[in-house]
Order: C-alpha cells, then structure tokens, then sequence
C-alpha cells in the first residue's frame, strides 16, 4: 500500500457496501487520501482497504456451477446499471468484471490486498483519531466504515460426536462442484438458500439428506416492496437492542423456482429433523436409528466478519452491536454496512449512502 498515514474515513472492505460508500464519499466531494509525502492534502479525504486479491468481493469466491441465472438476486451499483447478462455465466466471474469496471470508471481509492487486524481509539477523547493497524502499516482514521460482509467467517455448529466423523466435513464457502461428491451419500444441513441450492446440484449426481432444525417456509411468489420491508424491520428492530442480527432471508423464506421444484420431484427436499449425534460413519437420526453418510456439508451460514473491531468493544450484553441506523450507537465515529438489515445488495446500497451522509455531518 503506498505511504498514506492519514485519512478521513477509511472503508474496510470492497464488496457492494464498499463501494457504494465509495461512490458516495466521492460524489459528496471526497477526495482520496494522498499517496505520496508532501502532497496537498483535500478538504476531507478517503480510502478503501479491501482483503481480496482483486476486485468482486466475496463474490469472487462462489462456486462456479452458480450462475446468473440461479443467484438470489444482484442490484446494481449505485451510480451504473447493471451491463446486460449472460444466464449462463458463472455469477463469479460476471459480478467480478463488473465490479473491476466499476472501480475502474470511477478511478475508487483503493488498495488492496491489505488485511486490518485492529482498529482501537487512539485517546479517550470521543471526537478523536482512531488507531488501525493493517498488514501494510498503521493508518489513522477520524470515521471509519465497515464493510467487511460475512463470506470469511463461516459458522460450524458444534455437535455431539463431531470430531469422530472418518467421512469428510465441509461448509459451503469451501464447496466447488457437486462432481467430486459423486458415489457418496451427502448430508446437506441448513435451511437457507444456499442449502437448497446445493441439494438441487448435488442430487443430481448422487444421494443426498437434507436436515434442518426447523421446518423451511416456502412461498411461491416473489415477496413484495411490503414483505421486504416488514422483513428489514424486524432485523433492524434486533440491532436496535443489541441482539445479533437474523438474515433478511431468514424471515422472508424460500422461494420456490423451476429448478427446486424438480429438485423437489425427486426427492432432494423431503427435511429430515436435526440429527441428534455424529458417528465415525454417519448419524443418529432424532428416531434413534442411524443413517450411513459420506460427507456432511454443512451450509450454516456465516457471521459478521467484525475480529478487528474487538478492540473498541462495541458489543453489548446482547451479544450484539446496538445500531442506529447504520452507526454504532455508543461510537459515532464507526458505521457498519452490509451488517444486519442492509446484507441485502439492495441494503448495502442503502446503507453506503446513509453512512456517507452521516458520517459528513459529524466531521462537518
């Protein structure tokens, strides 16, 4: 990263909220943070540290059997539609270009890859500096936004007999094709999108066994502005108390398509209730019988990547980060988006924006 040692606002994180706040930053007249000693400084200035090799986010990531065609949905960048697509394109490969074009037009101050470990108050003075600490040196920060999503913090529950598993254990942010499954009996745990998505491509080419700790609640036809908006709410009247946000998804249901409908026909999605212990070569069904399994993929979702926060200590008795709106309610100075109602593409733009507003009028 070249030699910027101070900045106004410093985004983490170059997904959908990144980079809207980005795009916000500079449209408001925010300029980037000077690259070379002794350059005129601007009236306030910005940068963008992102962790990713290059542009896309976690996009970049997903398994390439995903296409266009199937994602849950993406919204453009503010500022930009979306170029036209390709159903057939790998959504990785797509939403990365468009990302990469997207930095590119706008000429974003990004550096990447870099990794913060730590951000911390530099001094007890509320409208102070904040200290962080990234693998390319120390910045300091008067606002700070943070956009690190969730893709690289992975939730593995934790079960009775877990470690005595000989088959092979793997969440969704390590799956590639449903190819290399093939011949083994698969166990598929989770109730989201992406638990019914792969059990739709793996059934295809072997046996598979879907659990979940609820039954899922499937509706027919996409929700409207008014069930979307009932369902932001609701998660943002959870970080409003502190309590750790329930995904978007999770309130509105799933929604049937073609494709599980025929996943459906054949079986893939008759749920099965939790199991109840892990066995050396499969599992206890919650009847007491035991099923034989090859591998168990568990696709439990993921959690807010926010390690390098736990300095400022912004977690409550709740478990949570009290929010209102997007900024951190006992730390003005720090916002989180694409964190609990705006992990939507569509929030995250939302929230990218709001950010930037407030933020402006607290440095003002």
């Amino acid at each position: 990263m070249p030699p910027v040692h101070t900045v106004d606002v410093l985004v983490i994180g170059a997904g959908q909220a990144g980079l809207s706040a980005a795009y916000h930053l500079q449209r408001r007249g925010v300029r980037p943070a000077p690259i070379e000693r002794g350059a005129p400084s601007a009236p306030l200035t910005y940068l963008v540290l992102d962790g990713e090799e290059g542009p896309g986010g976690a996009w970049r990531h997903r398994w390439r059997s995903l296409r266009m065609a199937t994602v849950n949905g993406i919204s453009e960048l503010p500022g930009t539609p979306v170029p036209e697509v390709d159903p057939t394109e790998p959504s990785s490969e797509f939403i990365t270009r468009y990302f990469a074009d997207y930095e590119d037009e706008l000429e974003l101050a990004i550096r990447r890859p870099v990794q913060v470990s730590a951000v911390s108050r530099e001094d007890d003075d509320p409208r102070g500096r904040l200290r962080v600490e990234t693998s390319a040196g120390t910045l300091s920060a008067r606002a700070l936004i943070n956009a690190t999503g969730t893709w690289t913090k992975p939730f593995w529950p934790l079960y009775p007999g877990q470690s005595s598993f000989t088959g092979r254990q793997l969440h969704v942010a390590d799956y590639v094709a449903a190819e290399e499954f093939r011949g083994q009996h698969v166990a598929v745990v989770g109730g989201g999108i992406s638990a019914v998505q792969l059990l739709d491509e793996i059934s295809l080419v072997t046996s598979t066994s879907w659990f979940t700790r609820r039954e899922p609640v499937w509706r027919d036809t996409p929700f409207d502005a008014r069930a979307g908006h009932d369902a932001v709410a609701m998660v943002e009247e959870r970080v409003a108390r502190g309590l750790p946000p329930l995904s978007v998804v999770s309130v509105t249901g799933l929604l049937w398509t073609p494709a599980l409908l025929e996943a459906q026909a054949r079986g893939a999605l008759d749920r099965r209730p939790m199991f109840t212990e892990i066995l050396p070569d499969g599992v206890r069904l919650a009847d007491g019988s035991v099923l034989e399994v090859d591998v168990i993929l568990w696709a439990t979702g993921f959690r807010a990547a926010l390690d390098h926060l736990a300095p400022l200590r912004l977690r409550g008795h709740g478990g949570g980060i009290t929010m209102e709106g997007t900024r951190v309610a006992d730390e003005p100075r720090v916002h989180l988006v694409g964190y609990g109602p705006s992990s939507s593409t569509i929030g995250a733009n939302r929230a990218g924006r709001a950010a930037v507003t407030e933020l402006l009028r607290l440095l003002a």
